[in-house]
C-alpha cells in the first residue's frame, strides 16, 4: 500500500507544480508590452546590506525597464553622487549598475556609504533601496602575554579566544599544532562566543598547542591566536609537589578530587534577557562546570518548545530553534544537572520584528477616466510607519495631481488622465528596519491584445486540472470569453474555472475535454480572438510495484517496476537510491522493468524508488531494502562486583545488523581444569547487557558472550579477563551411583566423578562406603582417589547392598550422600519352570502355561522366561528338514505366552528356561504337541494346452503346503467374449489325485477364464487363475473374410457409419444447448459438420461413449452384472505374543502369509481377459 500511497503523492505534487506555474503566468498577465509606454520598475538591485571584498572591484546594481527607456543617477549619502568625476566609477551602458575600481589603485574604505539608484523616463521614476556599501575586514589578533593555565582535576576551566572584531564576524574554531580539530563532548565544548568550556579538567587535557582560529569567509583569510598551554595537576603529583616544595604553605589543598554539584559557566547569574527578530534564528547557551559533567535540559516556562522548529546542538548545551516568530517569546530555562544537584538559569525572549508586508503596493494601469487605488499595508514589532512618495519625492511636496487622494496607507485615484502617470514608492519602516516598494500608475488607451500563441497545443494527463492560457493586455482592462470549438457556445458552469489573468482552467480534464478552445477579449476600444488546442493522455501507472524486501547478507534481490503508459508518450524509468542516483557498481543491473542487486552487502540496505517519468507526468514507487545477517559479537567485556560465588559481567552489544537480537548466549572456560574448553553458563534476553552470573569455588574463570538473531549466532566476543574463585569444600557428591556385581562373588560400586570446577578446591578424593542390607549395621568404607569404580570382593551371591560416595578435598567434606541399593553379583538360575501345558487355540496358533520358579533359585534379576520351539515333522509330507529352533522371550515374571506363526498339520516340541542378568537356568523336559489342519495354499501351477475347436486339456500341480489332506479340487470357468462381457459360470468338482482333465463341449473360436484351487476339510484354499482361447474354424473364417471383402459389405458398413455419425452430431447439439448463452447457441447452429469427430478417442470403428459412459472396463477393475463381487477368505493377521524372535521364520515356522502364492478375487461374472480379441471375433460381434 504505500509505493501507491508515494504515487499518488506525485501525482498531487506535478498539479501543484502547474498552479505554482500558472500563478507566475497570472502576476506576469499584469506587466504592461515592453511596446507600450510605462514608468520605470526596478528588476535587480544589490542588497541593502552589501559587504564587500576590498581586494576586487565593487558592482552596485541597478536595472530598471520602462518605455521610454529610463535613465539613471545616484545619490550617495543624501547627495548627488556625480560619477564623471570620480576616475574609478563607471556606469555601464543601458544600465545603471555601478563599477567602482578597486583593482587598478582605488581603495574600497574610501567608498563606504549609503547609496541609491534613481531609474527615471517621461512617465515617472522609481528608486532603489538605500545599499549600504561597507568592505569587510579580517584585522589580526592583539600582541597578550598569555600565561600557562596550571589547574587541579576536576576544577572547571574556559579558554577565552576573544576573536578580533571582523566584518562580518568570522568562524571559531580550536585546533592543536597539526591542525587537526579538538575532540569536543559533553564535558569540553565551544561557546557561541567562542571560548572553549571546560566542565570538568582531567589529566589527558594537559597540552601545550589549544590554538583558537578565527576565519574570515569574504576575505578567504584565517587568524590564529598564540597557542594556550593548559597543565591538570593530578592528585597524587599534586601531594608530591607540595610535599617537596610547598611544605610551609598548603596552597592547592592536599585533599583527593572531590564531586561537585553544578555551577553554569554561562551565562552569568540566575536570569538573562535575550532579544531577537521575527524570522531569525533564536540561539540560547547554557554551559556549566560540575563534577560528574553536568547534563543540559531545556523548558519554555508555561509552554512547550515549539515542534518542528526546535533543535539542540552542542551536546544541549544549545537550544535552536529557527523562523522564530511572536509566539515564541517567553522564558526559557535551562537546568543543569548531576548527581549531587543542579543549577538552572532563566532567559527572557523577546522577539521583534522588522517591517514586513501585509499588502505591498502593485503595478495600476487604468485608461483614462477610470478610478484605482494602490494599497500599502506592512506590520512588525513595533508597528511601523507608512509614508508615500511620488517619483522619488516625498508625496506632501512633489506636484499636485487632483485625481489623487492620500488617505493613510492608501491613495485613492479618480478620473485619472494620461498626466497622472507616475511611480509611488511606499516606506514602511520601525526601529529594526524598513521595506521600500515602488508602484506605477499608468494611464494608457490601447484595444485588446493577446499574448499566448496561436493554435498553442497543451497536453494534459486524464483527471488532471488542465490550464489554458488566455495572456492579455488591453486598457480599459479586455473582459475575456472562452468558447468550445471555433463556433462553440460560450463555456459556463462549475465545471471551469476562470482566472482574472484569463486562464481557463478544467479541473479534472477527461477524454471528452479534448478539442479546440477559443478565447476572446474585448474592450471599448476593440475584440481579439486566439484558438489553443487541448489533448488528454491517459495516465501513467505503475502496475507492478516493488515490495519490502528483506534479503540476507550476499544474496540477491530484484525489484519489479511495470508500467502502463499512453502510447504517445514515451517513458524513461529511473531507480533511486535512499533519493539519490544509484550506486556506480556493477552489482546493480538496471534492466526495462525491475532492478537486480547482486552480492548484497550491508551498505545496500535503504529505500529504492522507481521514478517513471513522461513530459507530462511523473510517478514512482518505493520499496525498502532491509539487508539482515547474523549479529556482530558483542565487545568490551567486562567483570564487576566480584565475590566467591558470583560476579556481574556486562558488556556492548555489536550491530544487530537489522535483525533484533533475541538473546545473548553467556559461555565460560575454567582455565585451571579444562583450558580451551568453552561450557554454556547462560542467555537472557537480547535487551538485556548485565548479567549475574553464579560461580563454583575453585575456577579461574573467562566470560565470552554470543548474539544470537533470527538469522544465526555471532561469532564468540573477545574472552573477559580472568577471575580465579577460592576453594571450598566439595557442594556436591558424585552422581548416578550403581552397585552391580561382575561376578558372583563380588560387588562393583560406580559413580560419575565429579567435573574439575565441581571439586571445589585441589585434592579431590571419595569416601566409598557399603553394607549389606539389614545383616550389617556398620559401614564399611574406604578413600579412593579420583576414580569412578571400585570393587568389593568376598561377598555373598545376588544379595542387596546399602552404598554410597561422598566427595571429598583438602578442605574438607562434601554434605552427606544418599543411599542407593545394590546387589552383589549373580549366578544362572538353579531350576526349570514346571508344569508346562500347551493349548493349541488354531492351526497356526497355540497357547504356553508354566509355573514359575521360586526367586531364591532365580539367583539375579529376573529377566524373564525364555520359550524354545520348533518344528519336529509336517503331517501331509514324508520329508524331514532340518530343525530351527525359535526362541520367545516373555519379561517379567510372565507364566504364559503366545506362540504365533506355527505351520498347520505339524507336530512341535517346546522346553521353558528363566533367565536372569547372568543368563539361562536349565530347560524344562520337552513338551510336544500338534497343530490342526488348515486350508492349502494355492495349486503350484495351472496350465492349459492342446486347444482345439471345441476343447481345452488342463494340468496342475499339487500345493507347495497341503496344509493337511487333500480332499479335491475345484475347477470354475466362464467365457469373455471381445466387448469383454462374461458368459455362465461352470464349476466343476475334480478328485484329489488327478493332475489333468479334458474340458469338451466348448464353444470354438471363444476365450475363457480358469479359476482353480485345491480344498482340504477346512476348506479351499487360494485360486490360481489362467485364461486361454479354442481355435477357430478355418472354412467359417474363410467365408467371414471373403464377406468383409465384398464392395456391398463396405458400402453397407459406411452407410451405417455415417448414419451413427449423424446421430452422434444431433444428440451433441442437443447436449450442449441446454444452459448455454445465445452466441453459444449461434456458434452451435452454424457449426461445420465437417469438423465433427469421426471416430472416439481409442480409435475403434463403430463404438461411442453414450450419456452413462459405459467404457470397456480396464483389467482387474471389472465387476459382474449383477454388480457384486464375492470377497475372498483372508489369512489371520499375526501379532507377536512374545519378544525376541531370532531372526525371520523360515519355510518350517513362518507364517502362510509369508510363502503363499498372490491372491486372486473369487471368480465373479465377469472377470476380462487380459488378451486383445482377434480382428475376425471384432467384426463377428459388430455383425
Amino acid at each position: 500500500m504505500q509505493p501507491k500511497i508515494m504515487m499518488k503523492k506525485k501525482s498531487i505534487s506535478a498539479s501543484k507544480t502547474s498552479l505554482i506555474l500558472f500563478l507566475c503566468q497570472m502576476i506576469s498577465a499584469l506587466d504592461v508590452p515592453l511596446d507600450l509606454s510605462q514608468p520605470p520598475t526596478i528588476t535587480q538591485q544589490s542588497p541593502k546590506d552589501y559587504i564587500v571584498d576590498p581586494r576586487e572591484n565593487i558592482v552596485i546594481q541597478c536595472e530598471a525597464k520602462g518605455k521610454p527607456p529610463p535613465s539613471f543617477s545616484w545619490t550617495r549619502n543624501g547627495t548627488h553622487f556625480d560619477i564623471d568625476k570620480d576616475a574609478q566609477v563607471t556606469m555601464k551602458p543601458n544600465s545603471g549598475t555601478l563599477v567602482i575600481n578597486i583593482m587598478n589603485g582605488g581603495k574600497a574604505e574610501a567608498y563606504e556609504g549609503v547609496y541609491q539608484c534613481t531609474a527615471r523616463n517621461e512617465r515617472g521614476a522609481a528608486i532603489s533601496n538605500n545599499i549600504v556599501i561597507r568592505p569587510s575586514r579580517s584585522p589580526l589578533w592583539t600582541k597578550e602575554k598569555l600565561e600557562p593555565n596550571q589547574v587541579r582535576e576536576g576544577d572547571s576551566l574556559v579558554l577565552h579566544c576573544r576573536p578580533p572584531v571582523g566584518l562580518p564576524p568570522p568562524i571559531i574554531f580550536w585546533m592543536d599544532n597539526a591542525f587537526q580539530r579538538l575532540p569536543q563532548s559533553e564535558r569540553v565544548s565551544q561557546g557561541l562566543n567562542g571560548d572553549l568550556y571546560f566542565s570538568n579538567v582531567q589529566p589527558e587535557d594537559t597540552r601545550e598547542d589549544y590554538i583558537c582560529y578565527a576565519r574570515f569567509n569574504h576575505t578567504q583569510t584565517i587568524q590564529q591566536k598564540q597557542p594556550i598551554s593548559v597543565k591538570v595537576f593530578s592528585m597524587d603529583s599534586l601531594n608530591d609537589t607540595i610535599a617537596a616544595n610547598l611544605s610551609d604553605t598548603d596552597i592547592y589543598g592536599a585533599r583527593p578530587v572531590t564531586e561537585r554539584q553544578p555551577v553554569l559557566l554561562t551565562p552569568a547569574g540566575s536570569t538573562s534577557t535575550k532579544v531577537e527578530l521575527r524570522g531569525n534564528v533564536l540561539l540560547l547557551e547554557c554551559i556549566a562546570a560540575g563534577l560528574p559533567t553536568p547534563v543540559i535540559r531545556w523548558i519554555k516556562e508555561g509552554g512547550e518548545l515549539p515542534a518542528n522548529r526546535t533543535f539542540f546542538e552542542n551536546f544541549k548545551k544549545t537550544l535552536k530553534i529557527i523562523d522564530v516568530s511572536e509566539a515564541d517569546s517567553g522564558n526559557y530555562k535551562c537546568i543543569a544537572r548531576n548527581t549531587l544537584g543542579s543549577a538552572h538559569h532563566v532567559i527572557s525572549v523577546t522577539v521583534k520584528a522588522a517591517p514586513y508586508w501585509i499588502t505591498a503596493p502593485r503595478n495600476l494601469v487604468l485608461s483614462p477616466g477610470e478610478d484605482g487605488t494602490l494599497i500599502c499595508r506592512a506590520n512588525g514589532n513595533p508597528k511601523p510607519s507608512i509614508s508615500w512618495l511620488a517619483n522619488g519625492v516625498p508625496i506632501a511636496i512633489a506636484p499636485e495631481d487632483p485625481s489623487r487622494k492620500v488617505d493613510g496607507d492608501t491613495i485613492i485615484f479618480s478620473h485619472v488622465q494620461e498626466r497622472s502617470s507616475a511611480v509611488y514608492q511606499c516606506n514602511a519602516s520601525n526601529e529594526y528596519g524598513y521595506l521600500l516598494a515602488n508602484a506605477f500608475v499608468n494611464v494608457l488607451a490601447e484595444p485588446p491584445r493577446i499574448l499566448t500563441p496561436t493554435n498553442k497545443l497543451y497536453q494534459v494527463i486524464a483527471d488532471s486540472p488542465a490550464l489554458l492560457d488566455c495572456a492579455y493586455f488591453g486598457s480599459p482592462k479586455p473582459e475575456i470569453e472562452w468558447f468550445k470549438g471555433v463556433k462553440g457556445s460560450i463555456l459556463r458552469g462549475s465545471e471551469y474555472i476562470f482566472h482574472d489573468n484569463g486562464t481557463l482552467e478544467i479541473p479534472v480534464a477527461q477524454k471528452d475535454s479534448t478539442g479546440t478552445y477559443t478565447c476572446v477579449a474585448r474592450n471599448k476600444l476593440g475584440k481579439i480572438q486566439n484558438e489553443v488546442q487541448l489533448e488528454i493522455k491517459d495516465p501513467t501507472v505503475i502496475i507492478k510495484q516493488p515490495e519490502n524486501k528483506v534479503i540476507q547478507r550476499y544474496g540477491q534481490v530484484s525489484f519489479e517496476c511495470i508500467i502502463k503508459h499512453d502510447s504517445t508518450l514515451l517513458p524513461t524509468i529511473i531507480w533511486l537510491k535512499d533519493n539519490n542516483e544509484l550506486p556506480d557498481d556493477e552489482r546493480f543491473l538496471v534492466g526495462k522493468d525491475n532492478l537486480t542487486i547482486m552480492n548484497i552487502t550491508d551498505k545496500d540496505d535503504g529505500t529504492y524508488t522507481c521514478i517513471v517519468n513522461t513530459t507530462l507526468d511523473s510517478v514512482s514507487a518505493s520499496a525498502v531494502l532491509t539487508v539482515v545477517a547474523r549479529p556482530n559479537p558483542p565487545f568490551d567485556l567486562e567483570l564487576t562486583g566480584q565475590l566467591e560465588r558470583s560476579v556481574e559481567l556486562s558488556w556492548i552489544p555489536g550491530d544487530e545488523n537489522n535483525s533484533p537480537i533475541t538473546n545473548f548466549v553467556i559461555e565460560y572456560e575454567d582455565g585451571l581444569h579444562e583450558p580451551g574448553v568453552w561450557h554454556y553458563q547462560t542467555e537472557v534476553p537480547g535487551t538485556q547487557t548485565t548479567v549475574q552470573l553464579k560461580l563454583s569455588p575453585y575456577v579461574n574463570y573467562s566470560f565470552r558472550v554470543i548474539a544470537v538473531n533470527e538469522i544465526g549466532r555471532s561469532q564468540p566476543s573477545e574472552p573477559s579477563e580472568q577471575y580465579l574463585t577460592k576453594s571450598a569444600n566439595p557442594d556436591e557428591n558424585p552422581s548416578n551411583v550403581q552397585g552391580i556385581g561382575s561376578e558372583p562373588d563380588n560387588l562393583v560400586i560406580t559413580w560419575e566423578s565429579l567435573k574439575g570446577f565441581q571439586s571445589n578446591g585441589p585434592g579431590l578424593q571419595y569416601k566409598v562406603s557399603w553394607r549389606q542390607k539389614d545383616v550389617d549395621d556398620e559401614w564399611t568404607s574406604v578413600i579412593v582417589a579420583n576414580v569412578s569404580k571400585y570393587i568389593v570382593s568376598g561377598t555373598p551371591t545376588f544379595v542387596p547392598y546399602e552404598i554410597k560416595v561422598q566427595a571429598l578435598n583438602d578442605l574438607g567434606y562434601a554434605p552427606e550422600p544418599s543411599e542407593v541399593i545394590g546387589h552383589s553379583g549373580e549366578d544362572l538360575p538353579m531350576v526349570a519352570p514346571g508344569n508346562v501345558q500347551v493349548h493349541v487355540i488354531n492351526s497356526t496358533l497355540a497357547k504356553v502355561h508354566w509355573d514359575p520358579v521360586p526367586l531364591k533359585t532365580v539367583r539375579g534379576h529376573l529377566q524373564g522366561y525364555k520359550v524354545y520351539y520348533w518344528k519336529v515333522q509336517s503331517l501331509s509330507r514324508r520329508s524331514r528338514r532340518h530343525v530351527e529352533k525359535k526362541i520367545l522371550t516373555f519379561r517379567g515374571n510372565k507364566t504364559f505366552g503366545m506362540l504365533p506363526g506355527l505351520e498347520p498339520y505339524s507336530t512341535y516340541k517346546l522346553n521353558v528356561r528363566v533367565a536372569n542378568g547372568k543368563g539361562e537356568g536349565p530347560a524344562s523336559p520337552d513338551k510336544v504337541f500338534r497343530t490342526p489342519e488348515g486350508v492349502p495354499s494355492s495349486p503350484s501351477f495351472l496350465k492349459i494346452t492342446n486347444p482345439t475347436l471345441d476343447s481345452l486339456t488342463l494340468e496342475w500341480g499339487s500345493p507347495t503346503h497341503p496344509n493337511g489332506v487333500l480332499t479335491s479340487y475345484t475347477l470354475k470357468f466362464q467365457p469373455i467374449n471381445n466387448t469383454h462381457e462374461l458368459g455362465p459360470l461352470v464349476e466343476i468338482r475334480i478328485p484329489a489325485n488327478e493332475s489333468s482333465l479334458i474340458l469338451k463341449n466348448l464353444n470354438y473360436s471363444t476365450r475363457y477364464k480358469f479359476y482353480f484351487n485345491a480344498q482340504t476339510s477346512v476348506g479351499s484354499g487360494n485360486q490360481i487363475t489362467e485364461e486361454a482361447v479354442t481355435i477357430m474354424d478355418e472354412a467359417m473364417a474363410s467365408r467371414q473374410v471373403d464377406i468383409a471383402t465384398q464392395g456391398w459389405f463396405i458400402g453397407l458398413m459406411c452407410a451405417v457409419a455415417l448414419l451413427i455419425l449423424i446421430l452422434l452430431i444431433v444428440c451433441f447439439i442437443r447436449r450442449n444447448k441446454g444452459g448455454k448463452y445465445p452466441v453459444k447457441e449461434k456458434e452451435d447452429a452454424h457449426a461445420d459438420p465437417e469438423i465433427q469427430p469421426m471416430k472416439e478417442d481409442d480409435g475403434t470403428f463403430g463404438e461411442y461413449s453414450d450419456a452413462e459412459d459405459h467404457k470397456p472396463l480396464k483389467k482387474g477393475s471389472r465387476t459382474p452384472s449383477d454388480r457384486t463381487v464375492k470377497k475372498e477368505d483372508s489369512d489371520d493377521s499375526l501379532v507377536d505374543y512374545g519378544e525376541g524372535v531370532n531372526g525371520q521364520f523360515n519355510e518350517d515356522g513362518s507364517f502362510i502369509g509369508q510363502y503363499s502364492g498372490k491372491k486372486e478375487k473369487e471368480p465373479a461374472e465377469g472377470n476380462e481377459s487380459s488378451e486383445a480379441p482377434s480382428p475376425v471375433n471384432a467384426m463377428n460381434s459388430f455383425v
